[in-house]
């Protein structure tokens, strides 16, 4: 297709596009919890929580968060008042807990700063903690009903195939989103940014887009022009790096567990965790090792590794497991300040990272 037909084949697809959309979207949206019903404004308290919620998350993940939250804190004056700890406690299994640090911050901040309102301009929004450029514009638009046009994996997909913009990935970001502001209708803006969420999450799909369905196969180029299942293109993903550590699972005698609280700051920050090494770029020896163990004692080693990945590194985790008197002396390594005992029956109760709560089920296995 020449750059010209390509240019003139835009211009027409701007305006049409949304029409189709919002006509699909009115018969085929999703029903989702944070959804408004069309007859009552949308609560911008459950519109921001289930947008922090579904970053780098999915729907199905998301939603049974999503209702326990809501039925402990109902509003943005209910989560301010929490304490951060309850909050961890709750988002655990969630992942990115700086996502639930931020989200607390945000609420405090909205009650202290902006007397419990939301505001609902972009700008305003994004110096909030936790709310970035994607989230401030899906705020304003399905909030409040601003011209907003949030830019995420979904919409990046839809209008990359849409243009069959061939560049790739992230290099194509600035104007995938210039195209994806041009088409967002100034009435509508908040159903428009679910419409085009909706289609990249059900039809216009990754690998296999279901583009008998689609509403907008008609003005697609990239249907027309066969491409659809090359596009998006990215640029190939360097391999994650893999880092080692070793996790202490100590027993007490009665059927406690040792926990420790990770430092202020950093990777899973302020989350409770089985005392552990560093996690190094190399396997450590076993004298190394048991330096750096929270008891001195007799210790077994469980064969094999958990494997745990992160947004930038893959986890290899062996485990050791020991089992102690309460009252057993703690190591410097241990930084004993920060650990606590806990009957085994009250894991649950705590913010536990994923992958902790591995390795507790690895070391506990007969």
């Amino acid at each position: 297709m020449s750059t010209i037909a390509r240019t003139q084949r835009q211009y027409r697809a701007s305006k049409a596009p949304a029409m189709a959309l919002l006509e699909w979207y009115d018969n085929e949206r999703r029903d989702l919890p944070w959804r408004h019903n069309t007859a009552i404004d949308p609560d911008p308290y459950r519109v921001w929580l289930s947008e922090i919620m579904l970053q780098q998350t999915n729907v199905k993940t998301v939603i049974p968060y999503f209702h326990k939250f809501l039925t402990r804190w109902s509003n943005v004056l209910e989560l301010a008042a929490a304490q951060e700890d309850s909050v961890l406690e709750e988002w655990a299994g969630l992942g990115y807990y700086s996502r639930a640090r931020n989200l607390h911050a945000c609420a405090r901040q909205v009650v202290a700063e902006c007397g419990g309102r939301f505001p609902e301009d972009e700008v305003k929004l994004r110096k909030l903690p936790g709310i970035g450029p994607y989230t401030a514009a899906a705020i304003a638009a399905i909030a409040f009903g601003k011209h907003a046009t949030p830019v995420d994996g979904n919409v990046e997909r839809v209008v990359s195939r849409l243009f069959a913009v061939e560049q790739p990935l992230p290099q194509s970001k600035s104007r995938l989103r210039s195209l994806a502001v041009q088409l967002t209708p100034t009435e509508r803006s908040g159903d428009f940014a679910q419409a085009m969420m909706d289609l990249g999450a059900t039809v216009c799909t990754p690998r296999r887009p279901s583009c008998l369905m689609c509403p907008l196969k008609r003005q697609c180029d990239a249907h027309v022009l066969g491409l659809e299942t090359k596009l998006p293109a990215k640029m190939p993903k360097p391999n994650r790096p893999i880092r080692y550590g070793i996790g202490f699972l100590v027993l007490s005698e009665d059927g406690q567990l040792l926990l420790r609280r990770r430092p202020e700051k950093g990777l899973l920050a302020r989350m409770m965790e089985v005392p552990s090494t560093e996690w190094l770029n190399a396997v450590q020896g076993s004298d190394d090792v048991l330096r750096a163990a929270p008891v001195n004692t007799n210790w077994w080693h469980i064969p094999g590794t958990i494997s745990h990945t992160f947004t930038h590194f893959r986890l290899q985790m062996g485990v050791y497991r020991a089992i102690v008197q309460k009252d057993v002396a703690l190591t410097l390594w241990a930084n004993p300040s920060r650990c606590i005992w806990v009957p085994r029956n009250d894991l649950k109760r705590y913010a536990l990272p994923s992958v902790m709560r591995k390795i507790i089920a690895y070391g506990l296995r007969d």
